[in-house]
C-alpha cells in the first residue's frame, strides 16, 4: 500500500466524518428556529441560520474529499467506509440533540467499526489507472461494456415497466434504480479525479473528449439516482430505505470495481475472504442502528439474571423451597398414614 493509498483512506475518513457532523449542524439549525416557517412546511427561514450554513459547508467539504478519495484509493474501500458517516451522525446526535442511541444501535455502531477495520486491512489493489488514455482502455474492455448494457437496460425496465406496477408497494423498486446507476456515477468520479489530477500537472485535460463525456454522464446519473432515491424515501420509511440502499448500492459500486479495474484478480483467498467479511459486518451494523433505532430497549426486556438489581432475587428463588412448609409438612403426614396402612 503506497502513498497514494493511505491519502485516499485519509480523505475517505474524513469525508465520513465532514458529512456526519453535517447532519447533525443541520438538524441543530432547523432546530432553532422556534416557530418560524420550517423546511417541512414549505418554508425557507433556515437559510438565516448560521448553523444550517455551517452543515452545508461541511457537506460539501464532505463530498469533496469522497470526490477526491476516488482518484487515490479503491472503490471497493471508499464507498463501504461512507457508512462511518451514519455512525458519527448517530453518535453525535445523541450527544447534541437528545436523540436516543439505544443498545441495538450501539451494538450497530462498534460493528460498523470493527468491519471497516477489516476492511481496511484486506482492501483489495486495483490496476493502476494513472491517465485518462489508460481509463479509455479500461472503459472498452467488454466484460465492463456488458456490465454497463446490462445496469442501463435493467434500469430501463425497473423505471417503465416495474415501476408503474409495484413503484408504490415493493421498496426494492426504485433502491435497485438508484444503486445500478450509483455504480456508473462511481466510476465517473473515477475518471474525473484522474483527469483532474492530470490538470493539475499542466497536461491539457479540457482537450480531451473523455473527461466532458465523464462528466456529462455523473450528471446524468447522479440525477436520476437523486429523483428515484427521494420517490422511495417519500413512500417508504427512511429505517426502511437507508440500510437497502448502503447495501446494494455498495454491492453494485464493488461489482462494478472488480470488472473495470480488475481489483480482485491479484488478491489472495484471505484477503478476499477478509474483505467479504468486512463488508457484510458493516451491512450488519448499519442495519441494527437503522432497522431498531424507533424501538425502546429497556432493561425489563432481558432475561432476569441479567437484569440489574434482579440477580441476587433471582438467586435466592432458585434456593427456595418449591412447597410451602406447611404443605410439604401436611403431605409427608399423608404418606405416612398410607405406609400404615
Amino acid at each position: 500500500m503506497g502513498p497514494g493509498f493511505g491519502a485516499g483512506l485519509g480523505l475517505a475518513l474524513a469525508s465520513s466524518a465532514f458529512i456526519g457532523v453535517s447532519f447533525v449542524l443541520k438538524k441543530k439549525g432547523l432546530l432553532r428556529l422556534c416557530g418560524r416557517a420550517r423546511a417541512g412546511q414549505g418554508g425557507h427561514a433556515y437559510l438565516r441560520e448560521r448553523l444550517w450554513w455551517a452543515g452545508l459547508l461541511c457537506m460539501g467539504v464532505g463530498e469533496a474529499a469522497n470526490f477526491a478519495a476516488y482518484a487515490f484509493a479503491p472503490a471497493t474501500l471508499v464507498t463501504p467506509l461512507g457508512a462511518l458517516s451514519v455512525l458519527v451522525s448517530a453518535v453525535l446526535s445523541s450527544i447534541f440533540l437528545n436523540e436516543q442511541l439505544n443498545v441495538h444501535g450501539k451494538i450497530g455502531c462498534m460493528l460498523s467499526i470493527l468491519g471497516s477495520t477489516v476492511m481496511v486491512i484486506h482492501a483489495p489493489q486495483e490496476e493502476e489507472v494513472s491517465s485518462l488514455e489508460s481509463m479509455a482502455e479500461k472503459l472498452k474492455d467488454p466484460g465492463f461494456i456488458v456490465f454497463a448494457v446490462c445496469v442501463l437496460v435493467s434500469s430501463l425496465l425497473l423505471i417503465f415497466v416495474a415501476g408503474p406496477r409495484y413503484g408504490q408497494s415493493n421498496v426494492l423498486v426504485y433502491v435497485l434504480v438508484c444503486s445500478a446507476i450509483g455504480s456508473l456515477s462511481v466510476s465517473c468520479v473515477k475518471g474525473l479525479g484522474i483527469a483532474l489530477k492530470e490538470l493539475f500537472s499542466g497536461k491539457p485535460v479540457l482537450k480531451e473528449p473523455l473527461a466532458w463525456v465523464l462528466l456529462v454522464c455523473l450528471v446524468v446519473c447522479i440525477s436520476t439516482q437523486i429523483n428515484y432515491l427521494n420517490k422511495a424515501l417519500d413512500i417508504f420509511n427512511t429505517s426502511v430505505v437507508t440500510p437497502i440502499y448502503y447495501v446494494l448500492f455498495t454491492t453494485a459500486v464493488m461489482m462494478c470495481s472488480a470488472i473495470l479495474f480488475k481489483e480482485w484478480q491479484h488478491m489472495v483467498l484471505d484477503n478476499i475472504i477478509g474483505s467479504i467479511s468486512g463488508f457484510l459486518t458493516i451491512v450488519s451494523g448499519i442495519f441494527l442502528l437503522h432497522a431498531f433505532r424507533d424501538i425502546p430497549f429497556t432493561p425489563n426486556l432481558l432475561p432476569l439474571f441479567l437484569q440489574p438489581g434482579r440477580a441476587d432475587r433471582h438467586q435466592s428463588c432458585q434456593h427456595q423451597p418449591l412447597l410451602p412448609s406447611e404443605d410439604k409438612g401436611s403431605q409427608s403426614a399423608e404418606e405416612e398414614e398410607e405406609e400404615e396402612e
